[in-house]
């Protein structure tokens, strides 16, 4: 039984750390149409934020949930308004563009901290499940996935931004035509999708520590979950973390680390051959 327990218990930890680092993607993609390939070092940005703002005395959650998310939201904001807000609508020189925009990030953080590793430790202890023991910040990851899929639904269900973002994300002329400023909703769309990537970087940097290279661990995941997902964001992500995540765990806790990773790879490619619009787009086509 306690045997059970712990195995459940990282299985939505798996869950909620897929969700976590493809979420901000997933806004992104789904309603602004753009495929970031910066966006794991959108996570690694996260990440040296947060542990530099810790090591200049800022409060270990501080850092976490506002100097981290706000500082990669600012500098998605920039990047949005110098570069991205001229190839909507361009595919192939949005994915040049933005694996340009990755390349100069690593560059970039190369040479500002170092080309070696940087963290610090998880707080949060160890819980006891009968005879074994889960980290404390185990239980801490699946919380705030669950806090962020809860706060992005009510977000774009419940506020005016909501309502207006999915409208633009349904037809950007239709809401341009009613007086919307379009430009502004993807700006501010684009800035949200990176601060939650920043959020990531910060939750999972006492785990991983960080390198100028962390992003490269995340983006192969990251996209995976977002194709699979489908064209409706938090749903999509929501739905597809929760079944690759099941299945790459499951593995895992049978064999290796190693064919867990495969069988996440499988289980997806298999699922796109039968669902090649998505989960959400064959399952799930009304929704956010």
């Amino acid at each position: 039984m306690d045997l059970a327990m712990l195995a459940g218990i990282q299985i939505l930890y798996a869950i909620a750390s897929l969700f976590l680092i493809s979420v901000g993607l997933a806004i992104i993609f789904g309603m602004m149409g753009v495929i970031n390939f910066a966006h794991g070092e959108f996570l690694m940005l996260g990440g040296f934020a947060f542990i530099l703002s810790v090591r200049a005395g800022v409060n270990f959650w501080v850092a976490m949930f506002v100097v981290a998310p706000l500082a990669v939201a600012f500098i998605g904001v920039v990047i949005e308004r110098l570069i991205i807000r001229h190839l909507y609508g361009r595919i192939v020189e949005t994915i040049l563009a933005t694996w340009g925009l990755s390349l100069l990030l690593i560059g970039l953080a190369s040479s500002l901290f170092g080309y070696y590793q940087m963290g610090v430790s998880p707080p949060l202890g160890s819980v006891q499940i009968g005879a074994y023991q889960e980290g404390g910040y185990t239980f801490f990851v699946i919380g705030v996935a669950v806090a962020v899929a809860v706060g992005l639904y009510f977000l774009l269900r419940h506020t005016p931004f909501g309502l207006i973002a999915r409208g633009t994300m349904q037809s950007a002329d239709m809401a341009s035509a009613l007086g919307v400023n379009v430009k502004r909703v993807y700006s501010v769309t684009f800035g949200i999708g990176a601060a939650l990537s920043g959020l990531a970087g910060a939750i999972f940097a006492p785990l991983t520590g960080v390198l100028p290279i962390s992003g490269l661990t995340y983006i192969a995941k990251a996209f995976i979950t977002v194709i699979l997902g489908g064209a409706l964001p938090l749903t999509g992500a929501a739905l597809s973390s929760a079944l690759l995540g099941t299945v790459s765990q499951a593995t895992t806790l049978v064999s290796t680390s190693v064919l867990g990773e495969v069988m996440l790879l499988v289980t997806a490619i298999v699922l796109l051959r039968v669902l090649p619009s998505g989960i959400t787009g064959r399952f799930f086509k009304r929704g956010i």
